[in-house]
């Protein structure tokens, strides 16, 4: 599915919050070297994401069929197996990797992918202080 312009341009970004709702940052979709990409905001951080995670990330959750824990980590933190940092950077998801682009800034999928895919009405999120959980709608 096109989704770029319901995410938004770098002039006029989606403003999210984080699953903990501690946190605000922006997302928008672009282009870099002819792959389009999410461009995920954080104060001055600026993390990368192939765009197409969106729709491997919801049809992932519908397969799953029920909650599955985020466990957002860092990129070079250990993740648990059944979650879906795990699967965002596993050798088994459709990329064969990191759905994150930047070196050193690979890691926190799970915290900024699944608010967006609840923007988009595709997921559920949890709102939880820690141990947030999402599935597909």
């Amino acid at each position: 599915m096109n989704y770029k312009e319901k995410i938004g341009t770098k002039e006029h970004p989606l403003q999210l919050k984080t699953p903990p709702l501690t946190s605000n940052y922006t997302m928008h979709a672009d282009e870099k070297e002819e792959q389009e990409i999410l461009v995920c905001t954080v104060g001055s951080t600026v993390l990368h994401y192939q765009l197409r995670c969106i729709d491997d990330l919801f049809e992932m959750l519908k397969a799953h069929g029920d909650w599955m824990l985020l466990g957002s980590k860092d990129e070079k933190a250990i993740t648990a197996e059944g979650t879906v940092e795990h699967w965002a950077r596993s050798e088994e998801n459709p990329v064969g990797g990191w759905y994150g682009l930047k070196k050193g800034f690979r890691g926190r999928f799970a915290m900024y992918i699944p608010p967006l895919m609840e923007a988009l009405g595709l997921a559920e999120v949890e709102h939880n202080k820690r141990n947030n959980r999402m599935k597909a709608i």
